[in-house]
């Protein structure tokens, strides 16, 4: 029904800022209720390994989540099994896969996996990283390798150079002049993050924590999608970064 300007419009504009402004919230509480659901999995389960500690099973409480639940559930009904073996070797496997480097662009249902950068990046030259373009600008600053944002010391202006990011790495982006990441593509977090806080970014480099160092001064240049040396690393960080050469458009 067409309502013409008036009060009769007014008040139905008003109903349904009060709704929206009550109920818009809501969309919200799957996600919190699903959180509150892992957290409580995680100390219930942390209570069973409390159990299996006492029992002399494993040497930890935090192991039985390196335990699957056919492993546990025998082990809570009293069948002997050598848990300390099997949560060690699953640890073991946990911490070799987080050192992994190359990180696949896309897993198929087959289990094939597929590595390379999703778009071909920039040919390298003697002293210049290529890598995909995601945020455009152009930035020199100082390298400042970080491979977690938990305890991460960011100077304001440096350059950050990350494997990847995720939402627990954007309070950085309000201290980094410019971002470099090992992997992503245009819609990665980091790039969409980048474009949000008009930083220059390049992603898809290849082994870039490892090929950057912390002190090392560079230039990144989010249009052309390329990492410039500009020297080799100095003694460290301490060094001031260098403001933009270039407002990111």
């Amino acid at each position: 029904m067409h309502l013409t300007k008036g009060r009769p419009r007014a008040l139905l504009l008003r109903a349904l800022l009060r709704s929206y402004r009550e109920l818009g919230g809501m969309r919200e509480w799957p996600k919190f209720d699903m959180v509150r659901a892992i957290a409580l999995g995680r100390r219930t389960l942390w209570r069973a390994g409390t159990t299996l500690v006492s029992d002399g099973l494993l040497d930890d409480a935090d192991d039985v989540f390196f335990v699957d639940t056919a492993d546990l559930q025998a082990a809570l009904a009293g069948q002997v099994r050598d848990l300390r073996a099997v949560a060690g070797a699953n640890r073991r496997e946990y911490e070799r896969e987080l050192g992994r480097r190359a990180v696949p662009r896309l897993l198929v249902s087959t289990g094939e996996t597929v590595y390379g950068p999703a778009t071909a990046p920039t040919a390298e030259r003697p002293g210049v990283l290529a890598g995909t373009a995601v945020s455009p600008g152009v930035y020199e600053g100082v390298v400042r390798v970080l491979h977690s944002p938990v305890g991460a010391e960011l100077r304001p202006g440096e350059v950050l150079v990350a494997p990847s990011t995720d939402p627990g790495w954007t309070p950085l982006f309000l201290l980094a002049g410019a971002l470099v990441m090992e992997v992503g593509g245009v819609v990665s977090h980091g790039a969409v993050v980048a474009r949000e806080y008009g930083l220059p970014a390049v992603a898809a480099v290849a082994d870039a924590t490892s090929r950057l160092r912390t002190g090392q001064r560079i230039r990144v240049d989010g249009v052309d999608g390329t990492v410039t040396l500009l020297e080799p690393d100095t003694a460290g960080s301490e060094t001031a970064p260098l403001t933009p050469s270039g407002a990111p458009s």
